[in-house]
Formats: structure tokens, C-alpha cells, sequence
């Protein structure tokens, strides 16, 4: 199966986070994919991390190392449709590329925001639920 993963369910792998095992369990068997904007979407929670010391920057470049080492197949961001898609539903253009590419290619999300799920839903994509 082909799933398409927001940067909330890959930085809880990434860094440890509660969720980690199931989102694992969940990815086994599937093939991810996520918008272009996944990589710069990495790089600016690593950078606020660093910049809350919740990280240090050898931690960071380990993380960013373990990051390029997953199978992530990236989507060209269809800009027209993920802009309106971000005018309709009143959201940042970062979630409309995720969104729109789970409804391009019909696959399910998997996110660890909830209003990226509940807008989903509302979009008719399938979502992927996740508790620790």
C-alpha cells in the first residue's frame, strides 16, 4: 500500500516521540510518499529545535542522517490546486501540498495533527489513526 506521511509522523520517528512504534507498525508493509516540500519541512522543525535547545546541532545532523536513509518517493507540488485547496479550507500552503497529494493519488494519511486529519476526512482522504 501507498501512504502518503505529513512531517508530524516522521518526526515522531525521527526524535523518538510516543508514537514511534505504531507509526512503524503502520508503514511496514507500504510505500511512502509525501510533497517536495516534506525535505524543507524537515529541515525548519530541525532548525526550531535547535533554536528551543530541545536539540543540539550534531543531534539534529544525525537526525537529518537518519532522515535521508527512509524510502520517501516526493511529489511534485501542484500549486494551483494546492492553493485553493489552502483558500477553501483557510490553511497554510505546507498542509495543502500533503493534503493534495493524498487526494492526487488516492492514498491514505497519515499525520499525527488532528486538523490535518479532521480536514482530511472532510476531503474524503482516508486517514491513518495514531495513539502511543
Amino acid at each position: 500500500m501507498i501512504l502518503t506521511i505529513d512531517t508530524s509522523a516522521l518526526l515522531a520517528v525521527l526524535v523518538n516521540e510516543p508514537h514511534k512504534a505504531k507509526i512503524l507498525e503502520l508503514t511496514k508493509e507500504s510505500d511512502l510518499q509525501a510533497p517536495v516540500s516534506l525535505d524543507a519541512e524537515i529541515g525548519n522543525a530541525m532548525s526550531a529545535m535547535i533554536k528551543r535547545d530541545r536539540i543540539s546541532v550534531r543531534d539534529a545532523q544525525k537526525v537529518i542522517q537518519q532522515y535521508t536513509r527512509i524510502p520517501i518517493r516526493r511529489i511534485a507540488i501542484r500549486l494551483d490546486e494546492a492553493l485553493t485547496l489552502a483558500a477553501d479550507l483557510n490553511i497554510y500552503a505546507y498542509d495543502a501540498y500533503v493534503l493534495d497529494c493524498a487526494r492526487q493519488f488516492h492514498t491514505p494519511l497519515l499525520s499525527l495533527d488532528r486538523k490535518m486529519n479532521q480536514l482530511a476526512r472532510q476531503l474524503k482522504i482516508t486517514t491513518l489513526e495514531v495513539s502511543p
